[in-house]
């Protein structure tokens, strides 16, 4: 190579500097800036309970429409017949069951139910009791009466995001002395314990609707 055909040293360096920022600026657009408000993935929408061992209870409107029979935890509509969407059931028998009423070929009544569930379905194995004669457990409060941290900004952001991350999990939810409340068809710990990793401690407290026996 001729001298003159040699690059300067300088227009090197300035090259290798235009190289190195341009790398900079790609990295710095692959990734989110501290403090720029993207969220990160919620672990709530992605871990699943294990279905409980034993036998569980739970109280809502077992719902029958032309011999599907579900058990409804959830919001019922008001309508005539009412219409709810809940756990399939197995092993149900209207027989010498008092309390239901029946409007075309849909039949409905609110029971307390006993069974096994696999995480799908729920297999009766006890005759169920009217919910009008039913006294039920209370359900013990795991904040001991403390105020939670949440705000109500907060909660409100937290309530709208529950139903597309639990899906068919979710029942309904609430805010109450700085926690969102949520009512979820079944959770072993699994579901909080993801709560508390996305939201941070004493924000939201999940309830089971199917409560383990024993």
């Amino acid at each position: 190579m001729k001298r003159s055909d040699r690059i300067p040293p300088a227009r090197v360096r300035a090259a290798a500097a235009l190289a190195a920022a341009s790398a900079l600026a790609l990295a710095a657009c692959a990734t989110p800036p501290a403090g720029s408000g993207t969220p990160a993935p919620r672990t709530l929408g992605s871990v699943h309970p294990a279905p409980p061992e034993g036998e569980v209870a739970a109280q809502g409107t077992v719902m029958d429409v032309g011999g599907r029979v579900e058990l409804c935890l959830g919001p019922i509509a008001e309508s005539y017949p009412p219409q709810c969407s809940g756990i399939p059931m197995d092993l149900w028998s209207w027989d010498n069951i008092e309390g239901s009423e029946t409007s075309g070929d849909v039949t409905w009544g609110a029971y307390a139910v006993q069974g096994t569930y696999d995480g799908e379905t729920i297999s009766v194995t006890q005759p169920p009791v009217m919910l009008a004669l039913f006294d039920p457990m209370p359900f013990p409060d795991p904040t001991g009466g403390k105020a939670g941290e949440g705000d109500e900004a907060t909660a409100a952001a937290i309530q709208e995001e529950l139903p597309d991350l639990l899906g068919a999990d979710y029942l309904s939810s609430y805010p109450e002395n700085g926690y969102v409340w949520v009512d979820a068809v079944w959770d072993d710990g699994t579901l909080q314990d993801a709560a508390d990793a996305d939201y941070g401690e004493n924000t939201v407290v999940i309830r089971s609707a199917l409560r383990p026996l024993g």
